[in-house]
């Protein structure tokens, strides 16, 4: 084997060893997150105030375990606003003729079906078929309520892909410009987004102007941090924006299971997650009727401002280097490689 040979195989080895840790990566967080959903204290409440709910709910929590946690509410009507405030995902309305059970599928459909199995051997003791009363149901478009979810794949898809054209591509052009392009292009995204979400596949009927508005800061925020990002991990940015933006962010988004049926570490991504702070919010504007809506603004504008720290680090890195121009023109076929490899994954 010839030295010529040796230097490409070698190039080829290298190459290789991005996918593969994806492959690796892919793997351990989506069958991590995924393969083995089950409730962990899902909040849920028998409705009633009197001694006989109370103790329904204590067989239940102690039949349950950890599974659920029980709560009893006063009526039906303070029922319907807990899980209006997803502050319970089922309310189980005691009846010996006529039992019911109160969800609300639009926050989760799979939350919805666990609840829905947990109560139905409770209906069951008294001989009567359970009811089951949808207080908040997803759009016509969206029957199973996991549209947004998709939406959110494909706006993070269009940001990180276009991560290794502003950062590989556009290397030689100064950072405050590919700033600037980072944030018109997380504008086109979000456009995308909106006229996809509403006009194409009506998957809300009303708040499109606030699902824009999060998905712009949520295509922003990933944008930003990868065009800083690029200036110090070069041609392991790809790498760094799946981890960050796929293998972590899809999981713990809350679009598949929300984070009552899943294992601590991705429950606890989903309090301060990028994805899940776009599912959580566009769900509470559209169906919960704003209910929680100020804390997911918040966690996607803190994610945004992560961004601007970033990029502002790496202006500073790249000032301080002031790498000269020919560098920059010679990098040109590695970014290019960089660049169909991103795109290609």
């Amino acid at each position: 084997m010839g030295p010529d040979t040796r230097g490409a195989l070698r190039h080829v080895l290298t190459h290789l060893l991005t996918p593969l840790l994806m492959c690796l990566g892919m793997g351990l967080a989506y069958l991590g997150a995924f393969s083995q959903p089950a409730p962990h204290e899902l909040p849920v409440a028998v409705v009633g105030s009197g001694p006989e709910a109370s103790a329904l709910a204590r067989g239940i929590a102690d039949k349950a375990g950890d599974k659920l946690a029980v709560r009893t509410v006063a009526d039906r009507d303070a029922a319907v606003s807990a899980l209006r405030h997803q502050d319970v995902f089922g309310a189980y309305v005691p009846d010996r003729h006529a039992p019911e059970l109160l969800v609300a599928s639009a926050g989760s459909d799979t939350t919805a079906v666990a609840v829905q199995k947990a109560f139905t051997p409770v209906a069951a003791r008294t001989g009567a078929p359970l009811e089951v009363t949808d207080v908040a149901r997803p759009a016509d478009g969206d029957p199973t309520g996991q549209g947004i979810f998709f939406l959110l794949v494909a706006l993070s898809i269009g940001s990180y892909a276009s991560v290794a054209v502003l950062g590989a591509a556009g290397a030689t052009l100064p950072m405050r410009l590919r700033a600037a392009l980072a944030v018109a292009t997380s504008l086109v995204v979000s456009v995308f987004g909106a006229v996809l979400a509403g006009p194409v596949f009506h998957l809300l009927d009303h708040g499109l102007a606030g699902l824009w508005g999060m998905a712009w800061a949520y295509s922003a925020g990933i944008l930003l941090v990868g065009v800083g990002l690029h200036t110090f991990l070069k041609r392991w940015t790809t790498l760094g924006m799946m981890v960050l933006f796929v293998m972590l962010n899809f999981t713990s988004a809350g679009g598949v299971y929300r984070p009552e049926l899943q294992n601590g570490f991705f429950a606890g991504l989903h309090s301060f997650w990028n994805g899940a702070g776009f599912v959580e919010g566009t769900r509470s504007l559209v169906y919960f009727d704003s209910n929680g809506l100020g804390g997911h603004v918040v966690t996607l504008a803190l994610w945004l401002l992560v961004g601007m720290a970033v990029t502002a680090a790496a202006w500073y890195a790249e000032t301080r280097t002031r790498r000269p121009a020919a560098k920059h023109r010679d990098a040109g076929p590695a970014a290019e490689e960089e660049m169909e490899e991103t795109v290609g994954v």
